[in-house]
């Protein structure tokens, strides 16, 4: 195999218009009507007119949409794994008619493409579930995106680029398709081996790359995902800089490293092999695969969503048509008599092994403790720790939810106070009522309003939080995907710790003290949630309490020794 053989399906399809032609698409755009893309839509895109996403010319019509998710194939037979859709509102849907064109902008109001709307569609979102991601279990990252942020109707038709998305970090280390063939050529790179990581990188990782680069006689790319990767996952900023320091370990010549702005669907087997694709596009000729790879971990109960080595199963079984060599992820451990990692299945049963596994890797950090020096690279280490501080100094949202007059205020006032008499950390109440006053005054009680309202307060939360503050949080929050996304988005920042006022309906009718129970239960009020629409408990939130014989006072206590257990006080 070679590195300059045709990408997947024959050329590059570069999408984007020559100079002229896109000043030209700016001024008539004007008149179209406008999509402002999503975070996810924002990395298809660029993938799409790159040409990392050869040899689709576009987003999927209803025909391709269907053969990919039933077979792994585009109509004419090719393989591709993954859908890849325009999702929009019902609302920017109903006022499009077949081959409009439409002008695709980022968040900015940048026109980055037009689409001519070949065809619209209603998908059918549990089937589309089931094909993709082999389960319907919302606990699966992907499917909770799809059934609960991905717009109802899909868009497919081909792209006019205008002009790429605009990324202000790492601009030398983001490269097309075409630049990246191009740094091979004129490096005289023949063979070379991808490494797709979303972690940082450490000793182990780094053996197991030279290995794999040694034994195939190739050229390492380190080739990291930068877009969309799992809630909770460490920042690229982050990851790149230790992706950096890392790039100092390897011999002069052998190695570069390169961003890829995908978003990472999660999708086991299936994202294995359009992982495959799409770096055979970038001009590799080996693939590294792991135990699970582009797996979202386990669901609730310990079990994995995929099998471990499917991944690399089903890669192997395609490994012929999309021209790239499957190269096995070796499990590294540390030999101590060595003083060096060795693949497991090379280890004899008389040497002492050491491991040091994700999850511990992750509690030292949280917490502070040493970590071992044949584990990772102090400048890494430093780079995590920076970024990284354990739970005691981060920052950190306190989430109540419950019916109304369960005792979700009174319980966060109290917690407010003795926050603040620990003096730790600045600290803000965040209160159901006092929020819609004044951050949601203009908002109903639809349940896209209450969505609207609760996102809200998630994203004051998630800013609260990522500069070290504590935010004491108590809306009703009805809806479990709406909690999910907040829970997403501080995450992201710190710690989210889910409190539950289990407080029975009877109990909190009994307290009505606004009357809102009554004229609920009168047929006044609509959509009133425990009456007339629904609450969705939380599954497994960190703590639940019951207020019929606890005070509130006792509630906030038992809180503050829970945020003590989980380290977030001292």
């Amino acid at each position: 195999m070679g590195a300059f053989k045709e990408p997947h399906g024959g050329s590059l399809k570069e999408l984007y218009l020559n100079e002229a032609e896109a000043e030209l698409e700016k001024a008539t755009a004007r008149d179209y009507k406008s999509w402002n893309l999503t975070a996810r839509q924002l990395c298809d895109i660029e993938l799409l007119l790159n040409g990392a996403f050869s040899p689709l010319t576009g987003f999927l019509t209803r025909d391709e949409y269907q053969s990919v998710v039933e077979s792994m194939r585009l109509p004419g037979g090719l393989i591709w794994p993954i859908p890849v859709n325009l999702d929009v509102t019902e609302e920017f849907a109903a006022e499009l008619e077949l081959d409009d064109l439409i002008a695709l902008r980022d968040p900015e109001g940048v026109l980055i493409a037009t689409m001519v709307i070949s065809d619209r569609w209603v998908p059918d979102k549990a089937a589309e579930a089931r094909g993709v991601y082999g389960t319907e279990d919302e606990h699966h990252p992907g499917v909770h995106h799809l059934l609960h942020r991905t717009g109802s109707v899909y868009l497919g038709g081909r792209l006019r680029g205008v002009e790429p998305p605009m990324h202000y970090d790492f601009k030398l280390l983001r490269d097309s398709p075409s630049e990246l063939r191009g740094r091979f050529r004129k490096l005289g790179w023949r063979k070379v081996v991808a490494f797709q990581t979303r972690n940082p990188m450490h000793r182990a990782h780094q053996e197991l790359t030279f290995r794999a680069a040694r034994d195939t006689e190739a050229n390492l790319l380190l080739h990291p995902v930068v877009g969309m990767t799992r809630p909770g996952d460490i920042d690229h900023y982050t990851r790149v800089r230790c992706y950096e320091h890392m790039m100092k370990h390897y011999p002069d010549q052998t190695t570069t490293l390169s961003l890829l702005n995908l978003a990472m669907r999660m999708a086991g087997p299936r994202e294995a092999l359009w992982h495959a694709i799409i770096r055979k596009n970038y001009g590799c000729t080996h693939l590294i695969v792991g135990r699970d790879h582009a797996g979202p971990g386990a669901a609730p109960g310990g079990k994995s969503f995929y099998e471990p080595y499917a991944a690399q199963e089903l890669l192997q079984q395609h490994a012929d048509e999309i021209d790239v060599t499957l190269v096995p992820f070796k499990e590294m451990v540390y030999v101590e008599e060595k003083a060096q990692f060795i693949p497991e299945d090379e280890v004899s049963p008389d040497v002492t092994i050491s491991r040091l596994s994700g999850t511990e890797f992750r509690r030292r950090l949280r917490e502070g403790l040493a970590i071992p020096e044949w584990f990772s690279y102090p400048e890494i280490i430093a780079e995590l720790r920076a970024t990284h501080p354990p739970k005691h100094q981060q920052g950190f949202t306190v989430f109540f939810t419950g019916l109304s007059g369960s005792g979700k205020s009174t319980i966060a006032n109290a917690l407010l106070v003795k926050l603040l008499e620990l003096g730790m950390r600045r600290v803000t109440l965040l209160d159901g009522d006092v929020v819609r006053k004044h951050l949601s005054s203009e908002l109903g009680f639809s349940r896209e309003h209450r969505d609207i309202n609760i996102l809200r307060i998630g994203y004051v939360a998630s800013e609260i939080t990522k500069y070290g503050g504590v935010a004491v949080c108590a809306p009703i929050a009805p809806y479990a995907a709406t909690r999910r996304q907040v829970r997403d988005m501080v995450e992201s920042a710190g710690g989210f710790v889910e409190i539950h006022v289990a407080t029975p309906l009877e109990v909190c009718e009994q307290r009505d003290r606004k009357g809102l129970y009554a004229l609920a239960r009168a047929g006044k009020i609509k959509e009133f949630t425990g009456i007339s629409d629904p609450y969705e408990e939380p599954e497994s939130p960190e703590m639940r309490i019951d207020t019929r014989n606890l005070s509130p006072d006792l509630a906030a206590h038992r809180i503050l020794v829970k945020l003590e257990s989980l380290g977030y006080i001292r």
